[in-house]
């Protein structure tokens, strides 16, 4: 026979003060599993965001990232006339070739902190190749001009970025004429201008990147083959998307480890809390357990019950510090990619499936912090208990 749902409802209504204390402490420790998790979620978002399936970036073998290739202007030609690469109505072929740089600008006006900020020089047909880039103000840059736009999550972090400023980059000054977005990519942390320009005060008659759409997205394996195979280039072939997803893993994996080991800490804090509190119950209702047993209930009934009254604790800590963690949801924030040592903006992401791990978790929380407790009750001899009471 079991003991009714209702019974452990009134029992939790009875003690206010130390049902409150468990709910809160382990809603504190979901708010900051859930926030930890949702970083981890909006920087592979952006980054995932960044790319295309139906593009190719192409880099020199070996490299795992843009900063450390390099692609000279011959292989760029090469590239540029496999059949494989789409052109438009004028047959003007859809690719561009990217300078990639690094630099290092102040956070404000008086100097303070410093971040680095990723420069991309790249070819007048970058924005049919990326389609997914828009002007929010201003206008792109102009071919044989010093000008460049700057992605709104730079803009919005650093001062001197607005419409209109100039900017020094290398050994150059550069007019801002522009703003852009990118679905919310990592191309909105990044300065554009042109490549020959941007090449003249940075690297040299190099390029870092190649980009191309497919003429046939579904060549991409054919594609790949033919480049790599080719002796003149000695370069490797990704897919866009496929290239900036896994620049997420690195840091992606360990903020999820941090999430982890630093919620894996404070739960075991709430964990205590929670054997506490259904401890303080136990004892304060040894009468109730003995009237329980003598009407019949058996023990396991009993264990059943105040294990239910800790999981209906953890559930609503885990309820409630999702809600606490829901206005985080879209706030932008920044750290380093370390896979190009450039700063990268994104977007907090809470998504329905990190709330559902949060409440999970702290279900968890409440079924072993209130399994001891639990046996305990339902371990009590009737006269024993009758005794306590």
């Amino acid at each position: 026979m079991r003991i009714p749902l209702v019974y452990n409802l009134r029992s939790l209504r009875q003690r206010p003060a130390t049902s409150a204390a468990t709910v809160a402490g382990i809603a504190l420790v979901v708010v900051t599993f859930v926030g930890m998790l949702a970083l981890a979620d909006g920087f592979r978002a952006a980054m995932v965001s960044t790319g295309r399936s139906d593009n190719v970036l192409v880099v020199r073998r070996g490299s795992d990232s843009e900063l450390t290739s390099t692609v000279a202007r011959d292989q760029a030609s090469i590239v540029s006339a496999f059949p494989h690469v789409a052109t438009d109505a004028d047959g003007t072929p859809l690719i561009t070739s990217d300078v990639y740089v690094v630099i290092t600008r102040n956070r404000d006006v008086a100097g303070g902190s410093e971040a680095n900020v990723p420069v991309r020089g790249v070819g007048m047909a970058a924005f049919r190749v990326r389609d997914q880039v828009r002007m929010t103000e201003g206008r792109p840059f102009e071919r044989g001009r010093p000008e460049v736009i700057v992605g709104i999550g730079t803009a919005l972090r650093f001062p001197g970025m607005n419409v209109g400023d100039e900017i020094e980059l290398g050994a150059g000054r550069f007019t801002v004429v522009g703003h852009f977005e990118a679905d919310g990519g990592a191309f909105e942390s990044e300065i554009w201008g042109e490549n020959e320009q941007l090449m003249g005060v940075f690297r040299g008659p190099v390029f870092q990147s190649l980009t191309f759409r497919l003429e046939d997205p579904q060549s991409f394996d054919v594609a790949k083959s033919a480049i790599e195979a080719d002796p003149r280039l000695q370069l490797g072939v990704h897919r866009e998307s496929a290239f900036f997803a896994g620049q997420s893993e690195l840091l992606t994996n360990m903020l999820r480890f941090l999430a982890i080991f630093v919620t894996g800490i404070m739960a075991i804090g709430a964990v205590f809390g929670a054997i506490n509190t259904m401890d303080t119950m136990v004892s304060a209702r040894s009468r109730e357990i003995a009237l329980l047993l003598t009407l019949g209930f058996r023990p396991r009934s009993v264990m059943a019950s105040f294990l239910m009254e800790s999981t209906l604790l953890a559930l609503a800590g885990g309820i409630l510090g999702c809600l606490l963690a829901l206005p985080l949801n879209g706030v932008t924030t920044s750290t380093t990619n370390w896979q190009s040592f450039a700063e990268l903006s994104f977007s907090v992401n809470i998504t329905p499936p990190v709330l559902a791990i949060g409440v999970v978790f702290a279900v968890g929380m409440g079924i072993v912090g209130g399994f001891l407790p639990a046996r305990h009750a339902a371990k009590q001899v009737i006269a024993q208990a009758l005794r306590k009471a």
